[in-house]
């Protein structure tokens, strides 16, 4: 129910958080399933929410094990649909959880569902794809052998700044593939390396390749263009916009990198604190509105001021 519930809004709020979002195969976000949609893994679980709001049905994801510890939260991360994974730096003994997931993913898969795994199996902030882990084809092979018409949908998320909001994205989907085209057809070392070769032949195209150190590169491959007449119709709303914003964006964003500035999770953190304070600051302000003035006039702040905060983002530098 809470993922049906924030699945809206973060759709909508994906239109201000980024500047510009392309997507090479957009009709594949109408998948029906089963399908299992293996990624690379560059910015927490900002990943996860950009994905699952971008699918038509419903998306189950996988996310590391360690942060199902607390009851409340465990309950919480069921509710928005993600499953425990776990690694061996997490405990040999979590292990044995993970065949308790693969068999929800299984039955998620046989109802016709979608599950997101990130193939790389630990975040890391950067323009590269890192090595497979062996989870992904498991997970396929083990549904393959319960007779399971899985498809495997490789997926690149790319993102021209880990620190910055109003970001350029790029998701580039790749060529699905199933059981049927791999030689090996059971679950076993040669199997899964030859699967893990097939995914990251597929994956490596789809993830950009850049040194961290090389913003000139980066400006390049993400760069967009704002036409003139676009920015002087969007320049007055976005400068009310900037400094309307401004007191309610600073002192958030100072808290987080005071706390996560040194963390992958950072970039995340600020937009997941950013997606549920920022409804609160809109209908604070739609009351005020409403009972100083009545009438309809409390719904312009809820259309006028993500107006002007899309409108600054679009011409910003």
């Amino acid at each position: 129910m809470l993922y049906r519930i924030l699945k809206i809004p973060a759709r909508i709020a994906l239109l201000i958080y980024c500047k510009k979002l392309q997507i090479n195969k957009r009709e594949l976000f109408r998948n029906n399933g089963p399908l299992l949609i293996a990624a690379n893994h560059p910015n927490s679980f900002l990943d996860a929410v950009l994905i699952t709001a971008l699918f038509g049905k419903p998306v189950y994801s996988l996310a590391r094990g360690d942060v199902f510890t607390n009851k409340f939260i465990r309950r919480l991360l069921r509710s928005l649909n993600i499953l425990p994974v776990y690694r061996i730096s997490e405990g040999a003994e979590n292990l044995n959880h993970n065949y308790s997931t693969f068999e929800q993913c299984r039955e998620i898969f046989k109802k016709n569902g979608i599950v997101l795994i990130f193939s790389e199996g630990l975040c890391l902030n950067e323009w590269r794809l890192r090595p497979l882990k062996k989870g992904t084809a498991r997970l396929a092979f083990s549904s393959w052998e319960e007779g399971i018409n899985l498809t495997v949908l490789p997926l690149g998320i790319n993102y021209d700044s880990f620190d910055s909001f109003g970001k350029n994205i790029k998701i580039n989907v790749g060529k699905s593939f199933n059981w049927d085209d791999l030689e090996r057809k059971k679950s076993n070392g040669n199997s899964i390396a030859e699967f893990n070769n097939k995914l990251r032949g597929e994956l490596f195209p789809l993830v950009e390749h850049i040194d961290k150190g090389d913003k000139d590169k980066i400006e390049e491959t993400f760069k967009t263009q704002t036409s003139p007449a676009k920015k002087w119709l969007l320049i007055l709303p976005a400068f009310f916009g900037k400094w309307i914003h401004y007191p309610f964006y600073a002192p958030i964003k100072k808290l987080v990198w005071s706390k996560a500035k040194k963390s992958v999770h950072y970039d995340s953190i600020l937009i997941g604190l950013l997606f549920l304070v920022y409804p609160i600051l809109l209908l604070t302000i739609c009351g005020t509105v409403y009972f100083m003035f009545g009438n309809w006039y409390w719904l312009l702040p809820m259309i006028i001021l993500p107006f002007m905060a899309w409108a600054y983002i679009q011409i910003k530098n």
